[in-house]
């Protein structure tokens, strides 16, 4: 009899129209390929050479205000601009580029150079959820932007390029392709059944049980069904929202909570600070109204077995198929059983 926490089979994600491998057997043989090293350098507070430090002097010249909470800038080496000319090379529909205008901007979560989202308070957590709110209102005001990615790299490993915890802001033109996807599949299943389907599966998983990590009053944290990596997560609102801007304050807080609670799990797990990138998708700013859209918060984490053993995306993965090694619930069980409070705390 088939059983899909031991045997091979294949998942479908809804929101994307792709497929993923489940080899659950796979997490059994022995690893002898690469280790990643673990850094465990305690962080100052406050770091002089540091361009995202509160009153330091950027690259550009410029200097940081004393800042005391979040901050936001216009990155100084952004991927996107507003002032490059209109343009386009379309050659037999086999040469084609389009020119992109956009902004990005850096969030700086906190002056502390040395805390991460999930050793900062939940209050504190909460003013760079109001920051993202801001940010996404005056970034969607501008004729220009019809996308607003908001994200954080976190760690090394996930090429961040300074270790003061912040994120990134990218508001462009166009609607990115990932974010496309989920534009179509959302749209066509509202279409179908008037109901988001997020919110159809939501309560398929509050149902169930087996992949829900935590929730709190206003949010649910999953494992998904179709997800790739190992102990990638997914933080959906239990009520149908297109964007961040339809949050009450006591969901904002809420949301501030869950992201704290999940972060927390993952740095429990193996007992570091857990590396991802993680990044909010929700409706376009094009003036159209979305209520196919039920904005979604996703984490992709690359570790896999340990600390030191990440899962790689190559071979199969780049050529066919994206490919897991564990199943969701098992990562759901395990995030799930781990402490929610912080390794740090109680090791002291």
């Amino acid at each position: 009899m088939f059983d899909s926490s031991e045997h091979s089979h294949r998942r479908y994600n809804p929101l994307t129209g792709e497929w993923v491998q489940v080899s659950p057997h796979r997490a059994k043989r022995p690893w002898q390929g690469q280790v990643e090293k673990v850094n465990v350098t305690q962080r100052p507070a406050y770091d002089p050479t540091c361009y995202l430090c509160a009153g330091n002097q950027r690259s550009n010249g410029l200097v940081n205000p004393h800042y005391t909470s979040t901050f936001s800038f216009v990155n100084d080496f952004a991927s996107l601009s507003n002032d490059i000319p209109e343009g386009e090379i379309h050659e037999q529909e086999l040469l084609v580029a389009k020119s992109e205008r956009g902004i990005c901007k850096v969030i700086c979560f906190s002056p502390r150079h040395d805390l991460t989202i999930p050793e900062m308070e939940v209050e504190n957590i909460k003013e760079v959820v109001d920051l993202w709110v801001k940010e996404f209102a005056e970034l969607g005001s501008n004729k220009i932007i019809n996308y607003i990615q908001i994200f954080e790299n976190k760690g090394e490993i996930m090429g961040c390029s300074n270790p003061h915890p912040h994120g990134q802001i990218w508001a462009q033109q166009s609607i990115p392709d990932a974010v496309l996807r989920k534009q179509q599949h959302q749209l066509a299943y509202f279409q179908k059944h008037n109901r988001t389907l997020l919110s159809d599966y939501l309560q398929l998983e509050l149902n169930k049980k087996e992949r829900v990590v935590t929730e709190n009053e206003s949010f649910v944290a999953v494992v998904p069904y179709w997800a790739i990596w190992p102990f990638e997560a997914m933080i959906i609102p239990k009520r149908t929202m297109s964007t961040i801007l339809q949050m009450t304050e006591a969901e904002r807080t809420a949301l501030a909570s869950i992201y704290k609670a999940l972060t927390v799990r993952y740095d429990n797990l193996f007992e570091i600070s857990f590396p991802y990138s993680a990044g909010i998708h929700q409706a376009p700013t094009d003036n159209q109204p979305h209520p196919e859209w039920h904005w979604h918060m996703v984490f992709y984490p690359p570790l896999l077995r340990s600390a030191t053993v990440k899962k790689f995306m190559v071979g199969y993965e780049m050529l066919a198929n994206a490919q897991r090694d564990i199943t969701a619930e098992t990562a759901a069980i395990r995030l799930r059983e781990v402490s929610g409070v912080h390794y740090k705390i109680t090791s002291k």
